[in-house]
């Protein structure tokens, strides 16, 4: 009787099992490859991702940067760091053969910072619309043409309906904004998906009336209503915690990012960075804590060793040295990848590969042009040994006549003979 029965569920399974193959046959035919799959098949294992450009960072994201075909919120109050990051992230892409597009709705973006953080200014697409509807409108032609890795909106508050722009300052215009943006991103989300675009939405926040002074919930909120919440993959918030000095000069402050939402991984993951003015997230900084929290990097008073060497005294002088030393920055964050289980030091290892490859071969072609300037002008190279040699003889007469003049003159002291002869000849 049991045998009979677990045959009766064997045929019922096979009959299910051959129902959902065709019904996803029949989807993926009508509507696409991957419009109906399991979730655990291999099409949706690995993520496509843009690295953030602060390796704390992408690790706290768990896919190891913001992810593509979805939609990330960066928000935080003004002057936090919120734009510095998402050049970074744009940066990052560029570096990785992508094209990127800022849609500036705050008409504020600055070339030239933007350069110095490594954004490529000429391979930049940007747009300043005049109203939120054309900031939209732009944004949804720019990804629907499937050419651009990463989109940037900078801001969410800045997307001002053509219905508010026409009326009088002082008009209530309650909730257009967010009725804007929920009609928008239910166009949005499918395309972005399907396109494989990272979309990026830059916003503020704003005091939450609603819980100012009294009752329960949170005193902040985001501009543009709760669409852009429920849409997001990914929300991050950065805020502004210290400044950073050298001496008496402000160079720059720390910032704390939380991974507030995240689809893909496990989100409430904080982590802290440094930015420093004109510079951006010092990736240098990043590598120091790294280090330091995997023993790699070990600091005793002021001083800090590296591989039980002393390297530097003070953090900044240690953030100096791998910034002028690409081998042993690289060679750091291989250790740092490696010893913390972060994934990525093979890329590293093949960039350090190449790094000194180049150097090699740059060594070897200033070389070789030195000795094919020789061999060019033979005469001009004999010259030039010549007139060194004889620089130097000249040099040591002069030395041995002054101090036979000075031994014979009991008045002039070992130091008068250093700073009157010896000297203004080293400076010669």
């Amino acid at each position: 009787m049991a045998t009979k029965k677990k045959e009766t569920a064997e045929v019922k399974k096979d009959g299910k099992n051959e129902a959902i193959e065709a019904i996803t046959d029949q989807i993926n035919k009508k509507y696409g490859p991957g419009s109906f799959m399991r979730l655990g098949s291999n099409k949706t294992v690995n993520v496509d991702v843009i690295s953030t450009g602060a390796l704390t960072l992408d690790h706290a994201l768990g896919v190891g940067g913001v992810p593509r075909g979805r939609i990330i919120e960066i928000y935080g109050h003004e002057a936090s760091g919120k734009t510095t990051l998402t050049l970074h992230i744009i940066a990052e892409a560029q570096k990785a053969g992508g094209y990127a597009a800022f849609i500036d709705a705050e008409h504020a973006l600055d070339p030239v910072y933007a350069s110095a953080l490594g954004v490529d200014i000429d391979n930049l697409y940007i747009s300043q619309p005049n109203s939120g509807e054309e900031a939209l409108e732009i944004l949804e032609k720019v990804v629907s043409s499937t050419a651009f890795d990463i989109v940037v909106v900078d801001s969410v508050a800045a997307l001002v309906s053509k219905a508010e722009l026409a009326g009088d300052i002082g008009d209530a215009h309650i909730a257009l904004q967010a009725r804007l943006m929920s009609h928008a991103l239910r166009k949005l989300t499918a395309i972005i998906s399907n396109t494989n675009t990272a979309v990026i939405f830059i916003n503020q926040l704003r005091q939450n009336i609603a819980t100012t002074g009294y009752g329960a919930g949170p005193t902040e909120t985001t501009t543009g209503g709760k669409a852009l919440k429920f849409y997001s993959s990914v929300r991050l918030d950065i805020r502004r915690t210290e400044w950073i000095k050298k001496g008496d000069d402000t160079i720059g402050h720390k910032v704390k990012i939380k991974v507030v939402k995240n689809k893909l991984s496990s989100p409430f993951k904080v982590v802290n960075l440094e930015i420093i003015f004109g510079k951006g997230i010092s990736s240098e900084g990043l590598l120091i804590d790294l280090a330091m929290e995997a023993k790699i990097i070990t600091r005793s008073g002021a001083w800090f060793y590296y591989n039980g060497e002393q390297i530097a005294q003070g953090k900044e002088k240690v953030r100096e040295l791998l910034a002028s030393d690409p081998k042993m920055r690289m060679e750091l964050e291989i250790q740092i990848r490696e010893t913390l289980n972060m994934g990525g030091a093979d890329k590293v290892k093949e960039k350090l590969a190449e790094y000194l490859e180049e150097q090699k071969n740059g060594g070897a072609k200033e070389l070789a042009k030195e000795n094919s300037d020789d061999e060019e002008n033979p005469e001009s190279s004999s010259s030039k040994k010549k007139s060194k040699k004889a620089e130097e003889e000249e040099e040591a007469n002069l030395l041995m006549s002054a101090e036979e003049a000075y031994s014979d003159d009991e008045t002039y002291s070992d130091n008068d003979f250093e700073d009157t002869i010896v000297t203004p000849l080293k400076n010669q």
